[in-house]
């Protein structure tokens, strides 16, 4: 007897069919939801470079160049025109202060000073005999009170004696008074004279003082017209090394010139050209170092030169100790110049990323060390090596560091 055969309802056909789909249904609800999103680009990991995030001590400054100077140095500026008559120093030699480096010619100046010596001989020859007469005058007064008194000497005791006769009436009335109008007379003349002394006196001491202040001045000009043809005769101030043009006899010098210098020998400082933006950070008294011929060289800001030239300032930096024993006039030194105090930061290394994220954000590599994800970060200083981190970075985070030109828009990089 036949029997009925019941159909089965979950087949392995359409078991495997509800799987496949539920396992699409997943799949798009897992894309939809969950999945990363973000554009994606496969970069050769030898072809960037990835630095790891630290703590140190970060160094606030700037490399910057300098040229090695004397510390001290004297110009030698003509100050006379003329013409070289004769080179007594060449350019290098050591040289002592006082030793006659150019002797220049000029007969206009000669000429001109022998004529202002005469004008100030004759004023002085002048001035000299208005003093005798002077002293001639006050003679001459003197010589006539002494007379007066000479008179009133001899007259008084004749006076005193027709006085005393003429009381016992010894002699005539006419008699003593002859002798006592001329007694009278003489003392009045005294007083007379001797005021008029006095008055004099008084002017001519003051007309005294005036000629001596002015024949010191005729004198004081006279020394100076004589230095005039010193000026011809150039000489070094200082000792040291000399460092002059090329000077041939004959050639005509400007007053003005610039003749050439003298470097002190064995001291030296170096100058610094430094970009403006820094000027309102530096100031006197900032450190930096070079180094040469595998040791340190420490340096210190004495001198600031706040004029602007080329958007540069300079400043004069002098060695805090030892110098080089080989350094030189006009050798060149690359200097790092600290800008503040030294402080424990988190640092990132100098890197192309920073032109292209402009310091906002960088690719963080991620615990796994196959994927690199844009991150948003925040520098702060950062000197020719490092950045400080101001946040969005951990320590011991690995950061690309590299150019990021051809990443375009991408937000994650696969790493291969």
């Amino acid at each position: 007897m036949d029997r009925k055969i019941k159909k089965k309802k979950w087949t392995i056909k359409r078991v495997s069919l509800y799987a496949i789909g539920l396992l699409f249904i997943s799949f798009v609800l897992y894309s939809f939801f969950f999945a990363d999103k973000r554009s994606k680009l496969n970069v050769d990991l030898e072809k960037i470079t990835i630095a790891e995030v630290k703590f140190g001590v970060f160094q606030d400054f700037i490399p910057v160049t300098g040229t090695v100077l004397p510390s001290t140095t004297r110009y030698l500026d003509a100050r006379e025109g003329g013409i070289i008559q004769s080179i007594e120093k060449e350019t290098g030699e050591l040289v002592k202060q006082g030793d006659v480096i150019l002797r220049l010619a000029n007969s206009n100046l000669e000429l001109s000073v022998l004529s202002q010596q005469a004008a100030l001989y004759e004023q002085i020859n002048r001035s000299t005999t208005t003093r005798l007469s002077l002293n001639q005058n006050d003679l001459n007064q003197r010589q006539r009170l002494a007379e007066i008194d000479l008179q009133i000497n001899l007259l008084e005791p004749q006076f005193n004696r027709l006085k005393q006769l003429y009381e016992k009436d010894l002699i005539s009335k006419r008699e003593f008074e002859e002798v006592a109008e001329q007694y009278k007379y003489n003392k009045i003349r005294k007083d007379l004279t001797y005021a008029s002394y006095q008055i004099d006196s008084t002017a001519r001491m003051r007309q005294l003082q005036e000629l001596n202040a002015s024949e010191d001045r005729m004198r004081q000009s006279l020394e100076g017209v004589n230095m005039i043809l010193d000026n011809l005769v150039v000489r070094a101030k200082i000792d040291g090394q000399l460092a002059t043009p090329d000077h041939e006899l004959g050639q005509s010098i400007v007053r003005g010139d610039r003749l050439g210098q003298i470097d002190v020998v064995g001291t030296y400082k170096v100058r610094v050209r430094i970009d403006e933006l820094y000027l309102p950070r530096v100031e006197v008294g900032l450190k930096g170092s070079f180094s040469q011929s595998s040791a340190n060289y420490g340096l210190v800001i004495t001198k600031i030169y706040p004029t602007i030239t080329e958007g540069r300032f300079e400043v004069d930096m002098e060695f805090t100790a030892d110098q080089p024993e080989s350094i030189k006039r006009g050798l060149t030194v690359r200097i790092r110049l600290e800008l503040g105090n030294s402080a424990e930061a988190l640092l990132l290394p100098m890197g192309g990323f920073y032109k292209d994220s402009g310091g906002n954000w960088v690719f963080a590599v991620d615990e796994s060390g196959d994927r690199a994800v844009k991150k948003d970060i925040r520098l702060g200083r950062k000197n020719s090596e490092f950045f400080e981190v101001m946040g969005g970075l951990e320590k011991g985070q690995k950061v690309i560091t590299s150019s990021y030109d051809h990443f375009g828009d991408n937000e994650v990089l696969i790493l291969k």
